[in-house]
């Protein structure tokens, strides 16, 4: 385990906050009200939301407990974008990441913790005995689990919830490792250990308002696993190849046959057509997984940010409120910005 700084906590909690003003202020009294040995700060990252919960957020900031950090994104840039925008900046020894929505219970963070901390691992998931979500949306996750064992080194039925429990040693390794626009925390996590415990908790139904997520930003969630972490569709586009060319040659030898063998020409426009669209549309398929590739490494060179980082809030040494505006050289590909410890601030 990586030994934190003696100023940071042994614990940080990064919260993507995204039309959460309802709920943030509430997660954020509860976890405050945690006691957490060795301590905790609290990372709220505003994904760009279109409601208030930037200005909700910057108030939490400056009251007193346990330091609350807000990250001011410039944009939406999606959850795991800014989830990685929060763990940039994160100094704890262990940290979790969770929803604003209060589904994940903030009585069940110091069990994760310590679950992890006590058991050596350096990655916990949380799975649940019910999910309290759509029937669609466990359909969904169910669906992107199986693909997530046949993908990417995720160690067979562990459940992937964002209620998760990293160290600093994986933090570390994924903030300073990748760069790239489309980040999948837990393609990332796996790429640096298999040591991944898990833990049953509680899911509660939804307090306030609806999911953010919708079919659309599932399938681009989907597409970052799919296709950041693994060649393998990529592979089965030369299988598709390999088998449509094999059944080609064997369609062709039978035709060939079926006019030695007769004195007519062989029958059957529509099959014909039938094979002409499937092998069209196979071929369709295979470009547009090749070109999809292709398009991301394409933004990838040119440096399309993971994040931006308008502002950074947190209470003064004098209490109120405290603005820091991080260089822009650090920003150009989403690279940390580290928030200065107290010492430092003061230096």
């Amino acid at each position: 385990m990586v030994e934190a700084p003696a100023s940071a906590p042994a614990l940080s909690i990064v919260v993507p906050v995204y039309n959460g003003a309802a709920t943030v202020g509430e997660l954020v009294a509860a976890l405050r009200a945690l006691d957490i040995e060795g301590g905790l700060e609290i990372v709220l990252a505003v994904d760009g939301s279109p409601d208030n919960s930037l200005d909700v957020c910057k108030k939490l900031a400056a009251e007193p407990g346990a330091p609350v950090i807000v990250l001011s994104l410039s944009r939406n840039f999606g959850e795991h974008n800014a989830v990685m925008a929060g763990l940039a900046r994160a100094r704890g020894a262990f940290a979790i990441t969770m929803d604003d929505d209060l589904q994940n219970p903030p009585s069940e963070v110091k069990r994760l913790f310590e679950h992890a901390r006590d058991g050596g691992y350096d990655a916990v998931y949380t799975y649940y005995a019910e999910k309290k979500h759509a029937a669609w949306r466990n359909l969904g996750s169910r669906f992107t689990n199986w693909c997530a064992d046949h993908l990417i080194d995720k160690p067979k039925g562990l459940y992937l919830s964002s209620f998760r429990c990293i160290s600093a040693f994986v933090r570390e390794h994924i903030t300073a490792g990748y760069e790239g626009p489309f980040p999948y925390v837990d393609g990332l996590v796996f790429q640096v250990t298999q040591n991944v415990g898990r833990l049953e908790v509680h899911h509660l139904p939804r307090s306030e308002g609806r999911s953010n997520y919708t079919l659309a930003r599932l399938f681009r969630l989907w597409l970052s696993m799919f296709l950041n972490f693994s060649v393998i569709p990529l592979r089965f586009a030369t299988l598709f190849g390999i088998a449509f060319g094999a059944l080609g040659a064997l369609t062709a030898i039978i035709v060939i046959v079926e006019a030695i063998s007769s004195n007519k020409p062989p029958q059957g426009w529509a099959s014909l057509m039938v094979a002409v669209l499937v092998l069209a549309g196979v071929q369709l398929i295979v470009v547009g997984v090749i070109g999809e590739y292709l398009g991301r490494m394409f933004l990838s060179v040119n440096r399309k940010p993971q994040y931006l980082v308008r502002e950074v809030f947190r209470r003064g040494t004098a209490g109120g409120l405290e603005i820091e505006r991080p260089p822009v050289n650090t920003q150009a590909a989403g690279q940390p910005y580290r928030v200065p410890s107290q010492a430092e601030a003061e230096r």
